[in-house]
């Protein structure tokens, strides 16, 4: 057997009166059929199981302490200390009433009244003022939009002391409207940066027909923008109702009264008093976490809708 510089094999075997004949020719660094295509298949299905496997993992991250926080409400200290990964033994609704009488039912209705209120009018200041910005021709419009997102830049925590003179002068001080106010301040510059991206894409021929037609600014406002942005406010109203629904510094601070507390500072004066009673606890926990789940869960396809076409841009 003798092989060629082409590196295929010859028959060497004299057949026929010594004349050699040339057998079949193969080539032997041709690799397999198929072969690079079956390994990339093999590293696509590893890469998408290890992407499923990482999306079940922060799946069961975020929803088990949910999860384990609702079966402690229904348990005993007894249950809790000494199984505590366990189902309880049996539902204790009494825990949800003993919280409700402890006060929760008063804590959220102040966070409801703060966090509605300040929803509505960070989202409409802020897509009147993102309009504005990127409707109408106004003077120094870049300068403004630098001085509103120069906004993002301040800490909420180091203007208290400030903050204190400034709503006891007012006369608002240890009301709902102090925090509905300082709430509604401070969200503004990043609420104006998020509707502003999105209004920039807005197509201008439909208020352009509107103008043809004799509406004015403020009926373009309202009847045009404002359904054209419905996934970017809900967004917004979201992020909002997310911010107004857990903060504590100003809750905390400016807020001294027991019937107007919040319910991130509710619950603390509700552990104190009830010390070791961690079913009760819980069960308040619960009560809290239920409306901020249920509001995600009902605008949850525009609220990834408006950050995706909002931010994205």
């Amino acid at each position: 057997m003798t092989t060629d510089l082409a590196g295929q094999v010859v028959s060497a075997a004299p057949a026929h009166g010594g004349k050699s004949r040339v057998g079949r020719r193969r080539t032997i660094d041709r690799p397999p059929h198929g072969g690079p295509r079956r390994r990339g298949r093999w590293q696509r299905w590893a890469l998408t199981g290890f992407a499923y496997a990482l999306l079940v993992a922060l799946a069961v991250a975020v929803v088990y302490p949910l999860l384990w926080m609702v079966l402690s409400s229904f348990k005993n200290n007894a249950e809790i200390f000494g199984d505590a990964w366990g189902p309880p033994g049996e539902f204790r609704r009494h825990n949800f009433a003993d919280a409700w009488d402890q006060g929760v039912v008063r804590y959220l209705g102040n966070s409801v009244i703060v966090t509605v209120a300040s929803s509505i009018l960070v989202t409409l200041f802020s897509a009147w003022a993102a309009y504005g910005l990127t409707r109408l021709d106004i003077p120094l419009a870049q300068p403004l939009l630098l001085l509103i997102l120069g906004g993002l830049m301040l800490s909420p925590t180091v203007a208290l002391i400030p903050l204190f003179r400034l709503l006891q002068d007012l006369g608002i001080y240890n009301t709902h409207w102090a925090l509905i106010v300082l709430y509604t301040a401070f969200r503004i510059p990043f609420t104006v940066f998020l509707i502003r991206a999105y209004m920039m894409d807005l197509p201008r021929d439909v208020e352009e027909a509107a103008v043809i037609d004799g509406a004015g600014r403020a009926q373009i406002f309202w009847l045009v923008i404002l359904p054209l942005c419905r996934p970017i406010l809900i967004s917004a109203g979201i992020l909002q109702a997310l911010f107004a629904w857990n903060e504590f510094a100003f809750a905390l601070v400016f807020v001294n009264d027991d019937d107007l507390k919040t319910l991130p500072v509710g619950l603390v004066d509700m552990q104190s008093r009830l010390l070791t009673n961690w079913p009760v606890m819980f069960a308040g926990l619960t009560i809290a976490s239920l409306p901020l789940i249920i509001v995600f869960l009902i605008g949850q396809r525009h609220l990834i809708r408006g950050l995706t076409e909002g931010m994205g841009k």
